[in-house]
């Protein structure tokens, strides 16, 4: 038996699409579902969110229909929790729960283990007095000593408290390992781009066309959660870092974004975030503003530069609606100024239609800031040009006849620095060309 109350999760979000949302979780744990349904709710009640007569109506059909599990799709107090599986006779569990016990089936690594045990004891510390109901909890006699159930009660406290500190002081471990292997990434610069998006809108399978790696990516919700990086050569030949991370979600818990704090990290580091979205979703734009919602609480605001938008799994889509797409992407890419976002790029990861128009269009994005220089060294010094290839564009290349190369690269202004730290001795670096933008004002 499924509840959901459709009034919640965003801008334009239908009643019965957030209920195929609710279904869609209830899956992904294997959860068969005996009966779902909307139920409205006018004015939310403190002790039992439904109103008395809702919760005598849901009374008859859980009796009816004998369920394991009540599934109610809203976030429910200890207090309200604990009412209705009184009233119903029943285990009740609420979004926040359902989505820690998906992520506490899927997490592979240790750091994830760790991350969804914080988040699933934070969630537990308010929720111990429903499993001490059958024992007293008034104060002794002679008012010195608690009760049993209170003893019971402080105890499990204090040990969830201390669990708590042991796991933040692990995944603080965790952040400055993070932390220095970005620094150590720094001093060897690769571009990430780190993929975001609502949970089953294709990332995975964008990922794996992308990188040809075989990550898990299934259609359910929450099927990654770990995040994998892989290495990708764009067309120019520049090397990027090709971030997978979870999935985002309407009402995604605030524990859970806060235990994955160190896992997101990579997302607001990354040199380009890819938003990726699902072209073939009921309601694509409230997906987007539930992602934009889960981004402002890592610091990132929806106008950020970064953020590239592509409509994924366009193959599940009509031709004519295809076509309409693309002619939106190309129409603002024409157009397009330093104030307006591009159109989101369609793309299919099945069929690979779009996925060469957004090599190139990360390339181009990433390309963005690099200045052209003069290079002069000798032919002998194949080392140094093979190390500008690897790590610019070499736009021109001319020999002097001097068994010397006259070079046009461009390249990110900090590669110069060390380009001549490594060669310096045996290459001349010039000023900046001016480019043709340069040169027309």
């Amino acid at each position: 038996m499924l509840t959901a109350r459709g009034s919640s999760g965003g801008p334009s979000r239908s009643p019965q699409a957030r209920l195929d949302e609710a279904c869609g979780l209830a899956r992904a744990i294997d959860l068969e579902i005996a009966d779902a349904q909307i139920v409205k709710i006018a004015q939310p009640r403190a002790a039992t969110l439904f109103g008395t007569g809702k919760v005598e109506e849901l009374k008859a059909l859980i009796e009816m229909r004998a369920p394991e599990l009540v599934f109610v799709d809203d976030a429910l107090t200890p207090i309200q929790q604990r009412n209705l599986e009184k009233a119903w006779n029943v285990k009740v569990i609420d979004r926040t729960g359902l989505i820690l016990e998906i992520f506490g089936e899927r997490a592979q690594t240790h750091e994830g283990r760790l991350q969804v045990e914080l988040a699933q004891l934070r969630y537990q510390r308010g929720r111990l007095v429903r499993t001490w109901t059958h024992l007293e909890r008034q104060r002794g006699a002679l008012g010195k000593m608690g009760g049993p159930g209170e003893t019971q009660l402080e105890a499990d406290r204090r040990l969830i408290q201390e669990r708590i500190s042991r796991l933040e002081a692990q995944l603080e471990k965790v952040k400055r390992g993070r932390t220095l292997q970005r620094s150590g990434r720094k001093k060897v610069p690769v571009p990430v781009v780190a993929l975001v998006g609502y949970t089953n809108a294709g990332k995975s399978t964008l990922f794996n066309a992308l990188t040809r790696s075989a990550v898990v990516a299934k259609d359910l919700l929450f099927a990654t959660l770990d995040p994998t990086m892989r290495g990708l050569e764009l067309p120019s030949g520049r090397k990027i870092i090709l971030s997978d991370t979870v999935g985002f979600i309407s009402d995604l818990p605030h524990d859970l974004v806060a235990a994955f704090r160190a896992t997101l990290e990579e997302v607001e580091e990354a040199d380009v975030i890819l938003h990726v979205r699902d072209a073939s979703s009921p309601d694509p734009e409230a997906e987007r503003a539930d992602v934009a919602a889960v981004l402002d609480e890592l610091g990132i605001a929806e106008s950020d530069p970064r953020i590239f938008e592509v409509f994924s799994k366009t193959d599940l889509l009509a031709e004519a609606d295809r076509e309409l797409l693309k002619r939106r992407y190309r129409a603002r890419a024409s157009q397009r100024d330093e104030q307006a976002p591009l159109a989101p790029l369609p793309i299919s990861a099945i069929t690979g239609e779009g996925l060469d128009e957004l090599r190139a269009a990360l390339d181009a994005r990433l390309s963005e800031h690099r200045i052209s220089v003069r290079i002069e060294l000798p032919a002998s010094e194949g080392a140094a040009l093979a190390w500008l290839h690897e790590n610019g564009e070499v736009v021109d290349s001319k020999s002097t006849g001097d068994d010397e190369l006259m070079l046009t690269v461009r390249i990110d202004p900090e590669d110069v620095g060390r380009f001549v730290k490594r060669f310096g001795k045996h290459a001349r670096v010039s000023a900046p060309a001016r480019t043709q933008r340069h040169a027309a004002e």
